[in-house]
């Protein structure tokens, strides 16, 4: 994932909502309103206006978000910033920007840095690679007292808003501020949790603390564990968490069946198709090849110079399950290859139940390193990516996927054990 932004954006106003009370509690999932219809989720931020804010009642508040903090109410598409700053009901004072910042316009890597929102002319604070007191800090001088987090995360532990949500939620504690989060969709669905879970000898911003390559929660099931587990190691104690689920939603939808708009999290997010192939093929960040940033496609396109048909043979020969390749040709327009055009393939998910986005990345990596001489680690940045070295240490000794995929079942499986406890949707 990526990194910082600039801002612009116009405004809108109004609150929206019907019915349906805001608990700190599970919510349960509703029933397909009819045949052939899709059922309508409706988000934390949805339950909360409805509620008429009474979570937030009397309190100065700031929000942590960006572009993906949406609300559909009214038959609109629009910023819950703007909905709230309009709204007589809720005082909002401060907004924290994320990695790509609040309205979204800075790349992998980068933020918008502090300015003032031109909609809303509310302060903007930049909390991209800050931490610990540092963000404590930011908190203290925005004067809010209580922090919402409302961003849409794709299911991937490397994908950094999860750990913006820890680092917030440990900086609340030394701040003294209440903390409160609002459901999304985890895009993904949240069936099972995957992948090796990670060492914390590679904790980083894209993983810190021991969680599986793809979690399968949803970022309220991700703060409870979280509040439990991790944050009172961090800040030696929980913070003061109120949380706030969604309804309509079930474990095994993809976001396609939630009713909801898809927003990009971030420049390389376009669709819910990126994010389905995202925890497997984003360890390509961990490689010389590209992982289609520059493209139409990232992370569904993959390839480098002198690469051919002969990927893409080799790939199907693999026999994953749930996916096609096709022979691919492309210029990434920046990033890796910058301007060049080069050789590779694209993934082509045709049955994503049984898609094994993980599997199918090591797959790739597998026959890629075979096939292309040029093949190269970026071997801190890998290892970050799979929170262990075991991964790279494995492929580079010629381990076959069953092999590798066995070295971190016992991890997971533990994973898991604590996982169950926090799961809110059936």
């Amino acid at each position: 994932m990526a990194l910082s932004r600039r801002v612009l954006l116009g405004q809108l106003a109004a609150t929206g909502a019907a019915a349906a009370a805001v608990t700190a509690g599970p919510a349960p999932a509703q029933a397909a309103p009819g045949t052939g219809t899709r059922r309508r989720v409706r988000t934390g931020f949805d339950r909360l206006a409805a509620d008429g804010y009474q979570l937030l009642d009397g309190q100065r508040v700031g929000i942590v978000t960006n572009p993906t903090g949406v609300t559909t109410a009214r038959r609109a598409v629009r910023h819950i910033v703007d909905v709230m700053h309009a709204d007589p009901r809720v005082r909002l004072t401060a907004i924290f920007g994320p990695e790509h910042g609040f309205r979204g316009t800075a790349q992998a890597g980068g933020s918008e840095g502090r300015y003032d929102d031109p909609a809303t002319g509310l302060p903007v604070y930049d909390t991209y690679d800050k931490s610990g007191r540092e963000l404590a800090g930011i908190f203290t001088a925005s004067g809010v007292d209580t922090v919402v987090f409302d961003i849409q995360d794709v299911g991937a532990r490397f994908y950094t808003y999860i750990w913006t949500l820890y680092d917030c939620m440990v900086a609340a504690v030394l701040a003294g501020k209440r903390f409160v989060v609002l459901d999304r969709p985890n895009p993904v669905t949240g069936r099972a949790a995957a992948g090796p879970v990670l060492d914390r000898r590679f904790a980083s911003f894209v993983g810190r603390e021991p969680i599986a390559q793809a979690h399968g929660m949803t970022v309220v099931e991700l703060a409870l564990l979280f509040n439990d587990v991790f944050v009172p190691r961090a800040a030696g104690r929980p913070v003061a968490l109120e949380t706030v689920a969604m309804t309509g939603w079930r474990r095994g939808d993809f976001f396609d069946a939630t009713g909801l708009p898809w927003v990009p999290p971030s420049p390389n997010m376009p669709t819910a198709d990126t994010a389905l192939v995202y925890s497997g093929t984003c360890l390509f960040e961990g490689t010389n090849l590209s992982e289609g940033r520059g493209t139409t496609r990232p992370f569904e396109l993959l390839g480098a110079e002198g690469l051919d048909h002969r990927w893409a043979d080799a790939a199907t020969e693999l026999g994953l399950p749930g996916v096609h390749f096709r022979e691919a040709y492309f210029a990434p327009t920046f990033s890796k290859f910058q301007g060049k055009t080069i050789g590779g393939l694209q993934l082509h998910v045709h049955d994503r139940t049984v898609f094994d986005p993980i599997r199918t990345g090591l797959g790739l990596l597998l026959t890629a390193r075979r096939l292309w001489k040029g093949f190269a680690w970026l071997p801190d940045h890998f290892d970050h990516l799979t929170g262990t070295d075991t991964v790279r240490t494995l492929i580079d000794a010629g381990a076959g996927l069953d092999e590798i995929t066995e070295s971190w079942q016992d991890g997971l499986r533990r994973f898991r054990a604590v996982r169950e406890r926090y799961l809110r949707y059936r």
